[in-house]
C-alpha cells in the first residue's frame, strides 16, 4: 500500500490514552492509515516534514450558527461600535451607500454601550421608510425601527405580544424598538426566506472562517424555522454547498423542533431500539421518515432543536430564583419565562423522539434545565436510547443537585467557555453571589461524568477555538476577574478534550473523530506550539487545517516537503448526500 500522505517530525497529540504521543502520521483515501512504527516499510506519494510542529485532532464547535454567522460577514458589523454615537454613525454610512431594500446589521450588545439600547426615534431619523433589523449577539433580541414593526403589523400599543415574546414598549405603550425572543419572528418572517444562493455564499465564507481557526467539524444548532432558521429548505443550500465544494467543514444540522410536522406510519406505542422504529402514533419529524444520524461523514442530521427558555443576559432564562439587579437581590420577581407552556413542551418533545429524534434542549436556567432533565429522561424510558445522544444545549446554570442527574441520564451539555470575557462580568451581576457558583461548570461536569462538548455558540460570541480554550483555563472575564467558582477551571488538557473527544461524543461521532488513530477520519490541526504546555493557549497560531487529509488552511507553510504528488480524493463508500469537491488551499 501507497499512502497518500506523510506527515513526519510532528509532534502529534492523539487524545487516544491508547498512544498519547506521536512523531508521524500517514493518511490513505481520507482516513488515518496508521501513526509511527504503523507505518514502517510504507512509501507515500506526498511527504511533509512539519518541522516539530503540534498536530492535533481537528477542533469540533459542537454548538454554532454557521448560516448566521457567515450572512452576519456580509451585513454592517456593528460590534465594534462602543457607546451607541458610533453605532449610529455605521449605520447612517451605510444610508449614504444608497442601497435599497432591508438595512440588516449585526453584532448588537447593550454591554458594548452601559446597558444602553439605541433609541427609536434616532434609528427612524437615520432610516426612514428603509426596514432595519439589528441581530443582538445573543441572538434572544433585536432592535427595529418603527419601518419594520409598520410593515409587521406591530406599530400599534394594542397588538398583543406573541406566545414566549415581548414587543418592548414604554410607559406610554409606545414600543421602543426591542424585540425580544419569539417577537422577532414577527419581523424575521418579512425578510425571510434567505435563497439559496445566499445561505450557500454564507456558509461559504463563515466555513472558510472557521479552516483558518483549525475547525474541521461543526454542530448548526437550529435549522428550518423558528426566529432561528434561514429557510424552509436550508438542508438543501448545505448540500449544494457541499456538492460544489463550498462547505470546508464537516457539518452536523439540528432542525428546529418549529418544523418537524405529523408523520404517519410509525407504528403503534412502543419502546425503540436506537434510531427509528415503531413509535408512538402522532409522532412527528421529517419527510420519509429521516431522523438524527441520517447523512454521511461530511453532512447529516443531528438532533431536533428546541428552545426551552431564554437568555442570561437578557435576563429571559428562565431561573428558580429571582434575577439580581446590579448584583444586590431587589425581589424584583423576575424569575425568566419559558419559551411556550411546559407541558406543550413536554408533549412535542416527546412526539419527535417516538419518531426516532434525540433532542438537544437549549436550557439556560436551572429552572428550565430541570424540565430539560425530566422529558428527556420520561422520553428515554419510555422510547429507550436514540442513536445520538441527547443534549442540553447551554446548560448555564445548573445546581449541584442537577450534574449528577445529568451524569446518571448520559445528557451530554455544552457550556460556552467564550461568553466569560465579554458576558462573564453582567451575568455575575444577573445572577448574584449566591448561585454564581452554578454558573457555566466545566470541572464538575466532567468530574461526574457528564460529556462536556466544547463550542462557541458563534456568532453570539467569539468562536476562536484556542482562546475558547484558554477561556476554559482561566475562567477571566473583560475586567479581570475570575468568572464563577474558580475550581470549575479545566486543565490544558481538558479544554483540549472538549473540542475534539468530548465534542466528538456529544455528535454521537466518536467512533469517527475526536483522536488521532487508525481507521478514524484524517481530521487535524496544525499549531505552531503545544497547547498542554504554552503560557497562554489562545496564543498560539493554527498553521494549517485538514479535513479528510485534504487542506482546507494553510497548505502552502509547509516548505519542507520532500515530494509532492496527487494526493487522496476524500471518498467514501455508501454516502447518502452528495459527497463534497476536494478543497486543497
Amino acid at each position: 500500500m501507497k499512502l497518500d500522505l506523510l506527515l513526519r517530525n510532528a509532534d502529534i497529540i492523539t487524545m487516544d490514552d491508547r498512544r498519547p504521543h506521536a512523531t508521524s502520521l500517514g493518511i490513505w483515501q481520507g482516513r488515518i492509515a496508521g501513526l509511527d512504527d504503523e507505518l514502517d516499510g510504507l512509501d507515500a506519494a506526498e511527504v511533509l516534514d512539519l518541522g516539530g510542529a503540534t498536530v492535533t485532532p481537528g477542533f469540533i464547535d459542537a454548538h454554532c450558527h454557521t448560516t448566521w454567522f457567515g450572512l452576519g460577514l456580509g451585513e454592517v458589523d456593528v460590534s465594534g461600535a462602543r457607546g451607541l454615537d458610533q453605532l449610529y454613525a455605521l449605520l447612517e454610512a451605510d444610508m449614504a451607500v444608497g442601497a435599497s431594500g432591508w438595512l440588516m446589521a449585526t453584532g448588537f450588545s447593550q454591554t458594548q454601550h452601559g446597558g444602553g439600547f439605541p433609541d427609536i426615534a434616532v434609528l427612524d431619523r437615520i432610516t426612514g421608510n428603509r426596514p432595519l433589523f439589528i441581530r443582538h449577539n445573543s441572538g434572544h433580541m433585536a432592535v427595529v425601527n418603527t419601518a419594520a414593526l409598520r410593515l409587521a403589523g406591530a406599530e400599534s400599543a394594542s397588538f398583543p405580544d406573541p406566545d414566549g415574546g415581548v414587543i418592548v414598549r414604554d410607559a406610554h405603550g409606545r414600543p421602543t424598538g426591542l424585540v425580544q425572543e419569539t417577537a422577532q419572528r414577527l419581523i424575521q418572517e418579512l425578510i425571510l426566506p434567505y435563497s439559496l444562493e445566499a445561505i450557500e455564499d454564507a456558509l461559504d465564507r463563515a466555513t472558510q472562517h472557521y479552516a483558518s481557526e483549525g475547525i474541521t467539524s461543526f454542530t448548526e444548532a437550529g435549522i428550518g424555522g423558528g426566529w432561528i432558521g434561514h429557510s424552509p429548505v436550508e438542508l438543501a443550500a448545505y448540500q449544494r454547498a457541499a456538492a460544489h465544494g463550498r462547505l470546508h467543514a464537516r457539518a452536523q444540522l439540528m432542525p428546529v423542533l418549529d418544523v418537524l410536522h405529523p408523520l404517519d406510519g410509525h407504528g403503534t406505542l412502543g419502546a425503540v431500539a436506537a434510531g427509528p422504529g415503531p413509535a408512538a402514533a402522532g409522532a412527528v419529524g421529517l419527510d420519509l421518515g429521516m431522523a438524527s444520524g441520517f447523512g454521511n461523514d461530511y453532512l447529516s442530521l443531528g438532533p431536533a432543536k428546541v428552545f426551552l427558555d431564554g437568555s442570561l443576559l437578557g435576563e429571559t432564562a428562565a431561573v428558580s430564583e429571582d434575577y439580581c439587579s446590579h448584583g444586590h437581590t431587589d425581589n424584583s420577581g423576575n424569575t425568566g419565562y419559558f419559551q411556550a407552556d411546559p407541558e406543550a413542551l413536554r408533549n412535542r418533545i416527546e412526539a419527535a423522539y417516538a419518531a426516532g429524534w434525540s433532542i438537544a434542549a437549549h436550557a439556560i436556567g436551572d429552572r428550565a434545565v430541570d424540565l430539560a432533565i425530566s422529558i428527556i429522561t420520561d422520553c428515554a424510558g419510555k422510547y429507550g436510547p436514540r442513536a445520538l445522544p441527547n443534549r442540553i444545549e447551554h446548560a448555564s446554570v445548573t445546581r449541584p443537585d442537577q450534574v449528577q442527574r445529568l451524569a446518571d441520564a448520559g445528557i451530554a451539555v455544552t457550556p460556552q467557555a467564550s461568553f466569560f470575557a465579554e458576558g462573564g462580568d453582567g451575568m455575575t451581576a444577573s445572577l448574584g453571589p449566591e448561585r454564581l457558583g452554578w454558573a457555566y461548570r466545566a470541572a464538575s461536569f466532567t468530574d461526574a461524568g457528564v460529556t462536556l462538548a466544547g463550542s462557541s455558540d458563534r456568532p453570539v460570541a467569539d468562536g476562536n477555538v484556542l482562546r475558547g480554550m484558554q477561556a476554559f483555563v482561566d475562567r477571566r472575564t473583560s475586567s479581570g476577574a475570575v468568572f464563577g467558582n474558580p475550581d470549575e477551571r479545566l486543565s490544558p488538557r481538558q479544554a483540549l478534550a472538549a473540542y475534539t473527544t468530548g465534542a466528538a461524543a456529544a455528535t454521537g461521532l466518536s467512533h469517527l473523530k475526536g483522536t488521532l488513530r487508525a481507521g478514524k477520519l484524517a481530521d487535524f490541526t496544525v499549531l505552531n506550539g503545544s497547547p498542554l504546555t504554552a503560557p497562554d493557549i489562545a496564543a498560539l497560531q493554527v498553521l494549517a487545517t485538514a479535513v479528510g487529509g485534504s487542506f482546507t488552511y494553510g497548505r502552502g507553510r509547509f516548505p519542507g516537503v520532500d515530494r509532492v504528488g496527487e494526493s487522496a480524493r476524500n471518498t467514501s463508500a455508501g454516502s447518502t448526500f452528495i459527497r463534497p469537491a476536494t478543497n486543497r488551499s
